[in-house]
């Protein structure tokens, strides 16, 4: 499903279970040390499309521990992005010179838990899913902004180091594939040009979303 996401120049691997044999690195491996078997499985999995996608590189396969904010930390000259869910792992990476940012969620399809969606939105995006479901409601709106932001977050903290809740991006769907995320850190924080542009995809029971900045596009003109 990713790949469908990705422009030119991404490489990407995804998994819909864990049946495949997934090695961890021993300092992986030392994370995962009393957390269910459930989640070291799933961890296990999501690392093995990563090192999928960077040999798609021509990488050879290392360690991807978590750096500060928890994302985990590339190869020097990579950028990539990791998600899991129920049902669902995906990696994607591409070299530095050509994508200065890069993103990916997955969700499960379907509302969000009771509450939660008043805690990530505006009054203007809950105006503004409210008039994408009256016009179909066939797509879990709500969920597709939860995970664009995720998303656009994914792409924004590694490359700024800022940190941002998710009432700092307004967000705006199409219902074409795509989604405008307008970030809003604390002044003079970057140079960063803070709007992303991303696509979505919802099926097989999930919703999948992709920011990927191209290196031109990265600074504030």
């Amino acid at each position: 499903m990713i790949e469908e996401l990705l422009p030119s120049g991404v490489t990407s691997s995804e998994a819909f279970d864990d049946a495949a044999p997934a090695p961890l690195f021993p300092a992986e491996a030392a994370l995962m040390v009393g957390r269910r078997e459930r989640r070291r499985r799933q961890f296990a999995t999501a690392r093995a499309c990563a090192r999928r996608a960077l040999a798609d590189l021509g990488r050879q396969p290392v360690a991807l521990l978590p750096g500060p904010g928890g994302a985990p930390q590339w190869p020097s000259g990579v950028v990539g992005s990791i998600t899991h869910c129920e049902g669902y792992r995906a990696a994607v990476a591409a070299p530095r010179a050509v994508v200065a940012a890069l993103g990916i969620d997955a969700e499960p399809a379907g509302p969000l838990p009771r509450g939660v969606l008043a805690l990530i939105t505006s009054p203007a995006e809950r105006a503004h899913l409210a008039d994408l479901a009256a016009a179909d409601n066939s797509v879990p709106w709500e969920r597709v902004l939860f995970s664009a932001k995720e998303a656009a977050y994914k792409a924004w903290y590694p490359a700024t180091g800022v940190w941002l809740g998710f009432r700092d991006a307004a967000l705006v769907l199409s219902p074409a594939g795509t989604f405008t995320a307008t970030l809003h850190p604390p002044a003079g924080a970057v140079s960063v040009d803070p709007v992303y542009g991303g696509r979505w995809l919802a099926g097989r029971g999930l919703v999948v979303t992709a920011v990927a900045r191209p290196v031109h596009a990265g600074a504030r003109a």
